[in-house]
């Protein structure tokens, strides 16, 4: 930012163009000042609008001057490939050392698993340091050598202890023959790696360029990043990175950086809550479970006894109540994919639990579990040396230690807030029987995001759709964030948001066939007053399948494309755009719904069909009860649960349009519920769900004037090539 404009130059110094979007610099300003007093930050600003830039100046600065470490992350690839665009352009202006960091999975050159790794790597340190122990003892038993020749006293029995010193070690080294060793991370230890780390922090290096510069030399570049993280001025990594406890411990450890020294900032953090979800969640399969008891068949150890135990009754239990689960005609059903079935109960434990408890015969659930965790991490060790020794050529797995994890915590926690004791089946693709899963589905994921946001120093979490603050930070908790809001700056002109009048499209109206007429006729228009592209999003890929069908069917001139779970959206997408008069349907739950940005011509309209409500499910019903009783006395469970997330989708949907200030089009939202007629209808009027400057753009229209109302727009702004469309 200039000094012109009211801050010195050395405030900005980590600003990497001339001028700031608008509302930058406030944003800027008062990110900086909640940092100073370490507090946490919501922002929300539209897309485009220089978010990014917002959070890293300050905090890159305020990192700079209290000696800590700036940790971006996100879960979208397209915003990794920014900030690393984001963090050169910074590096242009002032010097940092940034790495770009992701998982060993995506890094290895050998494909071995992350424990196989660990264990590699510490055998390989083994035998390097052993090896330089017995360079150095050979050093030492010349220069004795040469003392002894010269009839120095002492020399003789000095000499003698360094050589059976010697013979002992090079016995060592020989045995590490057979182990497993990595040749990339050797190369690491051995060789002088200055050079890498020269060209590492000469630019923003991608962690594609440091496999490839890696897999040219012979190194392990996982590894080599790692220990270039220390003291770095910016990571950038994905959310598990942070979310899951383990992880981040050990991240922190690579940084060199205790908690409260990083700095941390999330973009697309509305996807926190899910992301954290997931963290937390924990499940143990039938298949792991049988696996376990095999083991533990072979154990010759006086715990073995308990563990069978305890892991066979929960075995059995867990067979018993899928299978009692399943309702007649319900056991075909089942497929490839996992098949969730009901196993709560309001009164009294869960079924799976009351099972356990029926089939366990013992001394105690809680003294047998802790004994097969004992001998779980015994055997976890032996296993771990086996593979250092080379007597395996894979790292096992101790299946017992997971089983008896998973039965303490369910025991444990299954009837706490926020967990909801779950099974699930599914069908072995090579033997078609089914097996099924005990999970421990986390429904108020505040737990794993408290605990980050309480320990580190300050975290900006940053969206086009974090409001309303309120609910973000209840979710995350977050203790009295800064909370800031900045809409589109672009100019109003340059948009419409049309609520088209349709009738309100609930699950039990999407079939009726005049309504279906309507909306696909609206659509037809659409399509055919669009200068362009135009995206359709629907509640569903069955519902965006349906209207994509009709529309072919009826023969519109416009080049359709259909997105899908089992379609390569990535390719649609590119072809999608390609075109300059097409239409992409597809579902808002999928993954073009956000992250993704469609600029110019890639698309002049978005329309959003209906109120895309998450699939009700036993899942869905868990996280509404439970939020309904951690907040009692409210509607916390719709709202938190179903209401916000559902308009936050379909804000996110509408801003895959206008990304820029010269940008425009028009976005269309079909259904009842978005108009004022909404007011109305209780819980499902979902207007007033926006943010106040966003529902007074709305435009409600019938849907046979949404045609004019978008020939008004793109003539006003000279988007046809020739004559406009004839209404």
């Amino acid at each position: 930012m200039a000094a012109s404009n009211g801050s010195t130059d050395d405030h900005w110094r980590f600003f990497p163009y001339d001028e700031p979007y608008p509302n930058q610099a406030e944003a800027m300003s008062r990110i900086a000042e909640a940092l100073g007093a370490e507090r946490n930050v919501l922002l929300e600003g539209a897309p485009g609008t220089g978010k990014t830039l917002s959070a890293l100046v300050p905090a890159l600065e305020h990192a700079r001057e209290e000696d800590k470490t700036v940790v971006i992350t996100t879960n979208v690839h397209q915003q990794m490939r920014q900030f690393v665009a984001d963090a050169r352009a910074i590096t242009r202006t002032e010097p940092i050392r940034a790495v770009v960091f992701k998982g060993k999975s995506s890094m290895c050159h050998i494909d071995v698993d992350y424990r196989e790794c660990q264990t590699l790597r510490d055998t390989t340190r083994d035998l390097v340091e052993k090896q330089e122990e017995v360079a150095e003892l050979k050093r030492r038993e010349q220069d004795l050598l040469d003392d002894l020749r010269e009839g120095s006293d002492g020399a003789a029995d000095a000499r003698q202890a360094v050589m059976d010193e010697l013979e002992s070690l090079e016995s060592e080294v020989e045995a590490f023959e057979s182990a497993n060793v990595c040749d990339h991370y050797r190369a690491n230890l051995t060789r002088d790696t200055g050079t890498f780390f020269s060209w590492l922090f000469d630019d923003v290096r991608t962690p594609e360029d440091v496999y490839d510069y890696a897999d040219r030399e012979g190194l392990c570049g996982y590894e080599l990043l790692k220990e270039g993280m220390e003291g770095v001025d910016l990571v950038v990594c994905n959310y598990h990175h942070l979310l899951d406890p383990l992880i981040r411990e050990q991240f922190f450890r690579w940084l060199g950086r205790d908690p409260e020294d990083v700095i941390t900032v999330f973009d697309e953090a509305h996807n926190v809550e899910s992301a954290a979800r997931d963290h937390a969640t924990r499940t143990l399969t039938e298949n792991t479970l049988a696996s376990a008891l095999s083991e533990l068949e072979e154990v010759d150890d006086s715990r073995a006894d308990a563990a069978e135990n305890v892991l066979g009754a929960f075995h059995d239990a867990l067979r018993e109540t899928y299978d009692d689960a399943l309702a007649f005609g319900e056991r075909e059903q089942v497929g490839e994919n996992w098949y969730d079935l009901s196993i709560s109960n309001p009164d009294r434990r869960d079924d799976l639990t009351m099972a356990f408890l029926d089939r366990y015969e013992g001394p105690g659930i809680s003294t047998e579990v802790e004994l097969a965790l004992q001998l779980g991490k015994h055997l976890d060790e032996e296993y771990e040396e086996q593979y250092k020794r080379g007597e395996t050529t894979s790292r096992k797995e101790c299946q017992t230690l997971g089983a008896a994890a998973f039965v303490d915590a369910w025991m444990d926690e299954g009837s706490d807030l926020g967990q909801h004791p779950m099974c699930s089946v599914r069908r072995d693709s090579g033997t078609d029987d089914l097996y099924g899963r005990a999970e421990l589905y986390t429904c108020i994921p505040r737990a794993v995001t408290r605990e980050l946001f309480d320990e580190v120093s300050a975290t900006v979490l940053m969206s086009a759709t974090l409001r309303p603050f309120d609910v973000t930070r209840d979710v995350l908790g977050l203790e009295d964030p800064e909370t800031m809001a900045y809409g589109l700056a672009y100019p109003e002109e340059n948009r419409r948001t049309l609520a088209v009048d349709v009738p309100p499209l609930f699950s039990s109206e999407r079939n009726d066939p005049e309504t279906q007429a309507l909306v696909a006729d609206t659509l037809r228009d659409v399509l055919r007053f669009t200068p362009g592209n135009t995206l359709c999003f629907f509640p569903s890929y069955a519902e965006a399948e349906r209207y994509y069908e009709r529309l072919r069917g009826e023969g519109v001139e416009t080049d359709l494309w259909l997105d899908g779970s089992d379609v390569d959206t990535e390719a649609t997408r590119r072809t999608f755009v390609a075109s300059d008069d097409g239409a992409l349907f597809t579902s808002l739950w999928g993954t073009l719904s956000e992250g993704v940005s469609f600029d110019g011509d890639d698309a002049r309209t978005v329309a959003v069909v209906g109120v895309p409500y998450p699939h009700l499910s036993e899942r869905m019903e868990a996280v509404q009860d439970a939020y309904g009783r951690a907040y009692p006395g409210s509607e916390a469970g719709w709202r938190y649960g179903v209401e916000i997330p559902t308009i936050r989708k379909t804000r996110q949907a509408l801003g895959r349009v206008i990304r820029s200030p010269d940008d425009f089009g028009v976005r269309l939202l079909l259904d009842r519920r978005y108009t004022r007629e909404s007011r109305d209808m209780g819980r499902y009027g979902v207007r007033g769900s926006f943010p106040t400057e966003e529902r007074t753009e709305f435009v409600d229209v019938a849907p046979e004037k949404a045609k004019f109302a978008m020939l008004n727009f793109f003539t006003d702004h000279d988007a046809y090539v020739g004559e406009p469309p004839r209404p």
